[in-house]
């Protein structure tokens, strides 16, 4: 196996690390708006890199602007490209002043590529006997690659040596060149031979050789024992020019004139006055921090760093909580024995705060099985007892219900601090097991989430990357992929037991790293504190109660919907004047936009024109195709994603549904649902209510729907303190009438049904950012009007105006925007040089704070409602489901009025506004009823 030589001579292929960065890392901006997302992560990924490796030589390679010589031999070279987005091109000379500045030196030479450059640098490197590691993720650097000369690809780290290079490509080092030259290579529009791929080119060389030996043995090419091989000699002679000139295409060129020596290549200490100033104005707060407190800059932490070749302000510190310690795994224990086990519960106890992790055989927490448990006492120190693995020789001595009865005091102990990744999945596997999990004080997800929901996913394995800047073993890894994917319970414990360890490990040092940022900011603490933690016990038991629905219900809807899509298909290929496929994207724009020549309102990234639902729904208010495709897509969605899978997901122990609600997906703070998901059933459609109907009560119990009347228009009374909608609030007057007789200036009993729909649609447009156009689409009637009617909306309701003013300034200065409580949602795109991004952000800056403050109230209030229900004797009310403002509840026939006056008192109570809270409850013997 390939390994990295000790010092070698690194070599950066600048301009592949710039383009996966820019494509990898989220869309930064300082406050400025000039972007810095891809200035970031390459050198985030340099940092790695000298961490690393420990160079004393390193050189970043860049490509130079303009035309190069292949552009000379080939006028379509690279010519399918887009030209490079304005704000990766803003970035680029800034990260060129930092590498520099860092004392990392940096070539761009005029009439080559990057490539050419690291190719004569490895060569003549390598020619001296000097070891060369190329950093880079294109495959071509591959014909580089000798004993001397290895190839590292840091997104995945793997390290490409002869072998690696034969194993993963089929052919040797040597021959890299003429197998691009016979499949090409389409991201730089290299042609090859038509009609030869991968597979066809591997055989070709394999079996004879380079391309020089192919055209003086095409003969022999019929009797190779691949799949076309009579073909290919004649593909090969037609289109011998374009197999040639795809070989010099693919060449890198080794003999750049380069103007530099090996004192040139040498890693300097970095310029820390210049570093300063430039992390400041790019806003590397991190960064500048290590600066200001070292007076020096750390490189990112490894595990695998070797020698100590690099100046010392780049060799690797395990020092601040957020980049951590190395994360070896020599501190990692697998307890096999109850003298073992018994030492680490003793720690546990004594512990201050520990990591806790299960392992199962599964991710449905109704079904599945503990496998095992994993804990973490201090940074390093991690353990993982297994108890449920399959295998010849299992220890029989620790089995699960020993282990897990001596663990039930620690755990159901409310003074045992536990910190965990998800443990409302945790918290529901125990429950099955009779151990009700109590002392959960932190969860490194919701600590990632609360800090910036924003920031990309809050995975175990994207936050070790983010945070510790360790690359966590993967699952796929171990247990392999697809169907023949094994459960842990099948691992080896020697696989098992590190993986295990790790993530406990990962889990508290995650927490190390985290915890002081949110104490740092006191509004985000008391979200995490107050609402984000004390919701996950909450969640946890309304999914283990599930909801029941009538299968039968559910199965006749079907029928009825199949029917319907049969008679919808019918009525399109009428309208078409053809039969077509209506899933088809190719053949719809083909219909659409080359036969009934409609017009084209928006293209896809790729250039054709667009067939989204915003496309249909613009398109049906004109033509009758669009309309009976859009109601037929709605229809079919509904069918397969709930009337004909709701019934098999019925829970074969409890008879019931059980979702999974999450936590740290959405950006405001909302909970989103699935398997199924809760939150998409169709309201206010026919459809709808037919598979809410589904859902119903068990005998003697109704369902109760208590629904937070028009919460995001009482939010916006607040934000803004407009007199005007504080005063229609506090008399309890219908909103939507009252904005009417503002708007059209009449007296409140005479407005119209219609007046007041126009009424409704500006109040909650202007929420989500609509504008006068959307607003006359929405309507049906001129822009103009349509402006009109939001001129007159800000005349009588000036605070709204302001308030939408004000947060957007506030937003633009800050780069967030906050809820009542404090809940963060920063907006990369607040001052992005891109107008549709910018305008984006702005709206989402306007109702991020009112979806966000909806969110963290009905959060709020689930946690006051399950408190209530805790202290009850008998469960004759169950919370089952949230869903958007709604909680739905079953609840006995003998306790309706009792809990429907609770339940309304403790929502609109639980949370103060500046108007009156409501709260609509409604019951039934289904879900549509109480609705």
């Amino acid at each position: 196996m390939a390994k990295i030589a000790e010092n070698p001579l690194v070599l950066v292929d600048g301009s592949s690390y710039l383009y996966r960065a820019f494509h990898a890392f989220p869309p930064l901006t300082n406050r400025e708006g000039i972007p810095t997302g891809a200035m970031y992560g390459v050198l985030n990924m340099l940092r790695s890199l000298i961490a690393q490796c420990q160079p004393s030589h390193i050189v970043v390679v860049f490509d130079a602007k303009g035309k190069t010589f292949r552009d000379e031999l080939f006028a379509e070279y690279k010519s399918h490209r887009p030209p490079m987005p304005d704000d990766l091109r803003a970035q680029i000379e800034p990260l060129h002043q930092m590498v520099k500045a860092m004392g990392i030196p940096l070539l761009v030479i005029p009439g080559v590529e990057a490539d050419d450059v690291i190719g004569t640098l490895a060569l003549s490197a390598a020619a001296k006997g000097r070891d060369v590691l190329i950093s880079t993720g294109d495959k071509d650097m591959a014909q580089l690659v000798t004993p001397q000369v290895t190839l590292i690809n840091t997104m995945n780290n793997t390290i490409l040596g002869p072998e690696e290079v034969c194993e993963k490509y089929g052919v040797p080092p040597e021959l890299i060149i003429d197998f691009l030259a016979l499949m090409g290579d389409s991201s730089d529009n290299i042609p090859g031979v038509p009609g030869v791929g991968e597979k066809t080119a591997q055989a070709l060389l394999q079996g004879l050789g380079g391309l020089d030996t192919l055209y003086s043995q095409l003969d022999k090419i019929a009797d190779l024992s691949f799949r076309g091989a009579k073909t290919i000699a004649a593909k090969l002679e037609q289109h011998k020019e374009a197999a040639y000139l795809s070989y010099k295409l693919a060449t890198i060129k080794t003999d750049v004139e380069l103007e530099v020596n090996e004192q040139d290549l040498a890693l300097r200490e970095p310029e820390v006055d210049e570093l300063r100033e430039l992390f400041a104005r790019y806003e590397f707060k991190r960064w500048l921090a290590e600066l200001e407190s070292t007076g020096t800059l750390k490189a990112g932490s490894k595990s695998s760093a070797v020698g100590k070749s690099a100046p010392v302000a780049y060799q690797a510190v395990a020092a601040a909580p957020e980049v951590s310690a190395t994360l070896s795994q020599e501190g990692y224990e697998v307890i096999l024995d109850w003298d073992s086990f018994n030492r680490w519960l003793k720690q546990l106890e004594q512990a201050e705060l520990f990591a806790f992790d299960t392992e199962t055989d599964g991710l449905d927490y109704m079904s599945s099985n503990l496998v095992g448990v994993s804990f973490a006492i201090e940074a390093g120190k991690a353990a993982y007892v297994p108890f449920g693995h399959d295998y010849i020789g299992a220890p029989d001595q620790l089995n699960a219900e020993a282990v897990l009865k001596a663990l039930k005091p620690l755990l159901e102990s409310e003074k045992a601090l536990i910190v965990g990744q998800n443990l409302k999945f945790d918290q529901s596997m125990l429950t099955r097991y009779d151990i009700h999990l109590r002392g959960i004080e932190f969860d490194t997800m919701l600590e990632s989430y609360v800090l910036d929901s924003v920031a990309g996913r809050h995975d175990m394995d994207s936050l070790a990357g983010r945070y510790l800047n360790h690359k966590t073993i993967s699952f796929d890894e171990l247990a392999g992929k697809g169907k023949n994917q094994l459960t842990f319970n099948q691992l080896a414990i020697e696989q098992a037991g590190p993986y295990a360890a790790e993530d406990a490990d990962v889990t508290l040092q995650l927490h190390q790293a985290m915890w002081p940022k949110l104490q740092q900011e006191q509004n985000l603490e008391r979200v995490f504190r107050n609402i984000e933690m004390p919701l996950v016990p909450v969640l946890s038991r309304i999914e283990r109660t599930g909801v029941l629905i009538d299968a039968q219900i559910l199965n006749q809807h079907s029928t009825e919907l199949a029917q319907r899509l049969k008679e919808l298909e019918d009525q399109a290929h009428e309208l078409a004047g053809e039969p077509f496929n209506l899933s088809s994207t190719k053949q719809l724009q083909a219909i659409f936009y080359e036969k009934q020549k409609l017009p084209v309102l928006k293209k896809t990234p790729g250039g054709a024109p667009s067939t989204n639902e915003e496309v249909l729904a613009e398109l049906a208010l004109d033509y009758p195709l669009p309309k009976v495709i859009l109601e037929h897509r709605g229809l079919a969605k509904l069918k397969t994603t709930y009337t004909d899978k709701l019934p098999l997901m019925v829970n074969a122990v409890s008879g019931r549904v059980h979702t999974s609600y999450h936590q740290a997906v959405t950006a405001t703070g909302r909970l989103s649902s699935s398997d199924p998901n809760l939150q998409n059933i169709p309201v206010r459609n026919d459809e709808g209510r037919r598979i809410r109907q589904a859902f119903i009560a068990p005998q003697g119990y109704r369902i109760m729907a208590a629904d937070y009347s028009q919460i995001e228009l009482r939010i916006m009374a607040d934000l803004s303190g407009d007199k005007g909608l504080l005063d229609a609030f506090a008399q309890g007057k219908d909103i939507h009438r009252a904005t009417a007789a503002e708007v059209f200036g009449m007296p409140l009993e005479q407005v119209t049904g219609e007046q007041r729909r126009s009424a409704k649609a500006i109040n909650f447009g202007l929420i989500y950012g609509m504008s006068a156009f959307g607003l006359a689409r929405q309507l049906g009637i001129q822009r103009g009007e349509a402006q009109r009617y939001m001129d007159l909306y800000f005349d009588r309701y000036p605070g709204v105006l302001e308030y939408m003013e004000r947060t957007r300034v506030q937003a633009s200065e800050q780069g967030y925007v906050e809820t009542l409580f404090g809940r963060r949602l920063y907006l990369p795109d607040i001052k992005a040089s891109n107008g549709m991004r910018r305008k984006g952000a702005e709206r989402a800056a306007i109702n991020a704070p009112m979806q966000g403050t909806a969110a963290d109230i009905i959060k709020t209030a689930m946690i006051a409602v399950d408190s209530w229900l805790q202290q009850q004797d008998a469960p004759l009310v169950k919370m089952i489901m949230q869903v958007h403002d709604e909680l739905v509840f079953e609840v006995h026939e003998t306790v309706l009025d009792a809990s429907e006056k609770t339940i309304r008192q403790l929502m609109e109570q639980c949370v103060k506004l500046a108007v009156p809270m409501k709260v609509d409850v409604g019951v039934g013997m289904n879900w549509d009823e109480a609705h």
